[in-house]
């Protein structure tokens, strides 16, 4: 199970933290990651991260803006969002997918990932 916290409202520019909480399974062989869905519009891949290789990729909207962590200790991952837009507006959700291949996979597509967390709607105004 993922449970997903943290959105908000806030303003342009600000900065807020999501986390997604993981129980039952360990991560060792996952991939895991965030996506977005704004109203309207098809889900859109956010950032993901191997959880046992620490590998991370990022969509082009957010490089350098957003950043993805995960403490194993925890089985918890962050998405770390700062510099925040009117455009990031979205709903949240934080995804898991079990690697098939490969030591440092990652997955960028909703297909590839098979369990996901209730969103979180994040909000910024202008």
């Amino acid at each position: 199970q993922l449970q997903a916290s943290g959105g908000g409202l806030t303003q342009a520019g600000n900065s807020l933290r999501l986390s997604c909480a993981a129980s039952g399974r360990p991560f060792d062989s996952y991939v895991v990651g965030w996506f977005r869905q704004a109203p309207g519009k098809d889900r859109e891949f956010v950032a993901a991260i191997n959880w046992s290789r620490g590998r991370t990729a990022y969509g082009d909207s957010v490089k350098g803006r957003f950043t993805i962590s995960r403490d194993s200790a925890k089985r918890t991952m962050y998405l770390q969002m700062d510099s925040l837009k009117p455009e990031d507006t979205a709903v949240y959700y934080c995804a898991a997918a079990r690697i098939r291949s490969g030591y440092s996979t990652i997955y960028e597509e909703v297909v590839d990932y098979g369990y996901w967390g209730q969103g979180t709607l994040v909000t910024v105004s202008s």
